[in-house]
Formats: C-alpha cells, sequence, structure tokens
C-alpha cells in the first residue's frame, strides 16, 4: 500500500517488506475468468490430497471443535520424538514449519544482526529476518544452488542465523551429506545454523547421499532442523509442522511459539499421518514417475529445466514467464513465475497426477 501513514509507527525493517505471494487458489482463477476444470500445479502440494487414515481421524475429532487443543501437542512431540530417535523436549510445534522458521528469527535476530541465505532461497528468510530488523546477506549461487564456499566466507561475529533449504525451493537443488555436514561444523558456535528439509521424503528413495541432519542434533547444538506435513503428508491446508533442535534451543522457540499454534484437526492429522508411511511411500513414487514425465515432456519441447529433486521443476521458458503464466491460466493451469526469486525467465512447476501433468504439458506446447 503506497503512502501509508502509520508507516513511521511500525519497527524497523517493516516499512520495506512485501507481503508473500501464494499460488493463485483454483477458485480464484475461475471466478475471475469465468472457466472451470483447473488444476493447480503452483504450490508444491502433494496432488492426492491426505490418506484414508487422516480423513477418518478427522471426523473422529470433529465433534470436539469446541475445545481448546492441546498447547503443548504432547501425543505428537511423542510419536515425533520415537520418529527421530529423539526426547520430546527437542521438538517445537509449528503452525506449518513457516512458523518454526518465523520463531528462529524472532529468537535470534534482531537490528544490529545478520541472516545469511542464499540466492534463489526460500522467500520467508528474508521476510522473517527483516521483520525482525536484521540485516539480509546473500550469498550469490552456484548453478542455482547453495554455494557453501561463499556463505562461509560471509559469516562473521554479527551473523545470528545461516538459512540452508535441502533441497532448496524453487530450484529443487541439493547438498549432499559430507559437504553439508562439514559446512556445518565450520560454522562458529555463536550462529544458528537452520536446514529446511520440507521436501525430505521425495529425495530419500532417489538420493543415497542426502543427508537426514537431525541426524547430527547431538553434535551440533547450534542447528535446528524443520519439516512439515504439507508436502509429501499431503496436509497443506491444515499447517502443521515442526522443528527439531537441542532443547535448550527449543526451550527458546517455545517461548515465542503462540498459545494454540497447532489446532486439534491438525495435530490428530499429522499422527494418523505419521502411522500411515504406505501412503507416503506411494505418494513419493507417484511424484518420482511426474517428475519423470514433465523432464521427458520438457527436452520434447526443448525447453531448459534446473533438474530437481523435489516434487516440483523449474523450467526456462524463454520469455517473461508472466506472460507464459497467464496465456497458461487462461486455460485453466495454474503454475507459478518465479522471476521474483532472480529466476528471469522461469516457471515453477508442481507435479500433479499424470493426466494434469499431460494437461499442462499440452497447455505449455501450445502457448510456447
Amino acid at each position: 500500500m503506497k503512502n501509508n501513514r502509520f508507516i513511521d509507527l511500525a519497527a524497523p525493517g517493516i516499512s520495506h517488506l512485501q507481503p508473500y505471494v501464494p499460488g493463485k487458489p483454483v477458485t480464484e482463477l475461475e471466478r475471475e475468468l469465468g472457466i472451470s476444470n483447473s488444476i493447480k500445479l503452483a504450490s508444491n502440494e502433494n496432488p492426492r490430497g491426505p490418506g484414508p487414515r487422516v480423513l477418518e481421524t478427522i471426523q473422529t475429532e470433529l465433534a470436539e471443535l469446541t475445545r481448546y487443543p492441546d498447547g503443548a501437542a504432547y501425543a505428537l512431540r511423542q510419536a515425533l520424538a520415537q520418529r527421530h530417535d529423539v526426547t520430546p523436549d527437542c521438538i517445537t510445534i509449528g503452525n506449518g514449519s513457516n512458523d518454526v522458521l518465523d520463531m528462529i528469527a524472532r529468537v535470534f535476530l534482531r537490528p544490529g544482526k545478520e541472516s545469511l541465505f542464499s540466492e534463489h532461497a526460500f522467500a520467508v528468510y528474508a521476510l522473517s529476518s527483516m521483520a525482525a530488523g536484521a540485516e539480509l546477506r546473500m550469498a550469490g549461487a552456484r548453478d542455482f544452488g547453495h554455494d557453501l564456499e561463499r556463505m562461509a566466507a560471509m559469516v562473521g561475529p554479527s551473523t545470528g542465523v545461516v538459512w540452508l533449504a535441502n533441497p532448496n525451493n524453487p530450484t529443487g537443488t541439493w547438498l549432499a551429506r559430507a559437504v553439508l555436514r562439514d559446512f556445518i561444523a565450520s560454522l562458529p558456535p555463536h550462529v544458528i545454523v537452520v536446514v529446511d528439509e520440507a521436501y525430505f521424503e521425495y529425495v530419500t528413495p532417489i538420493q543415497p547421499d542426502y543427508p537426514d541432519a537431525s541426524a547430527w542434533l547431538a553434535e551440533f547444538p547450534n542447528l535446528v532442523v524443520t519439516r512439515t506435513f504439507s508436502k509429501a503428508y499431503g496436509l497443506a491446508a491444515l499447517r502443521i509442522g515442526y522443528g527439531l533442535s537441542h532443547p535448550e534451543l527449543a526451550d527458546l522457540l517455545n517461548r515465542v511459539r503462540q498459545p494454540f499454534n497447532a489446532n486439534s484437526l491438525a495435530q490428530a492429522a499429522a499422527l494418523a499421518a505419521l502411522a500411515d508411511q504406505d501412503y507416503v511411500r506411494s505418494s513419493v513414487e507417484l511424484n518420482t514417475a511426474g517428475m519423470r514425465q514433465f523432464e521427458e515432456g520438457l527436452q520434447k519441447l526443448g525447453l531448459g529445466y534446473i533438474p530437481s529433486v523435489g516434487n516440483f521443476i523449474s523450467v526456462n521458458v524463454g520469455r517473461p514467464a508472466s506472460e507464459v503464466d497467464l496465456a497458461l491460466l487462461q486455460q485453466g493451469v495454474i503454475t507459478r513465475p518465479v522471476e521474483n526469486y532472480g529466476l528471469k525467465g522461469y516457471l515453477r512447476i508442481s507435479t500433479g497426477l499424470a493426466e494434469e501433468n499431460a494437461r499442462c504439458l499440452e497447455a505449455l506446447e501450445r502457448v510456447l
């Protein structure tokens, strides 16, 4: 909003913030253009949705909507602790992992502190850091991914948090086990290092050298690992995620965590989703096939793309991405231009069901 009369009253860092722009909802597109039968491949969601166990569990929880949720998320923290072989006091529950990222910024960043992240990194790192009043430091990318040598050279006495997405969104690039571990080991103890593993489940079956950073928590007390139920588990609308860290770090994060930030349906659904790993595996298999479908289709169209291990692929359309995006929207296909991430001419496309992927490729061929 231009000429906001209250801008001088806002905290430092707020005046230059721009709201995060999510992928366009299907309902909004169809309302604007008067079309139907649209498909959304813009927000890296699981096209299958939640599994049957989750849906059954939610039904049983509906009668208790009059009650506040368990503010400590006891049952979910117990289940996550068992899954990750840590104690429950290592876990911070969030309204999506995005909530945990914001907690980290609020606790460990402030004016005079620096926030270090990579070019093409997830936008929330900068947004939350700016809101906390920290100075932003962006390291140039290498082959669209993290340049850890460059990042290490930028760490100094004022560095508060280093953010690493593995794999990275929107590029889908990833860091191997030894390289990532050595980088974390090189950081001084006053630097909090965040490894954002939102797309973890998609990578492990196809890349044996991809690390589970949560296995290093005992070795690196300044490490925070974040995970989410929004992607492979199919619970994006319920907003449930978590952080894993040393108990003393988790204690500080939980001090700023809002009361009841994880609602009852989200907690129950997450528990049910954790117990249904067969459903997660089949979702991952669908995604792997979908990524092959897109790679083969894009090669036939002669389009370049960034090799990705997530559930999305960023495509070089060779012209302003916003123009191609608009043309696709008119055909009922929602994708995501990522020029705001420094990727000029790129669209990020999420994998969908096989027929949705085929429809997207056909629409791309007509547009281009």
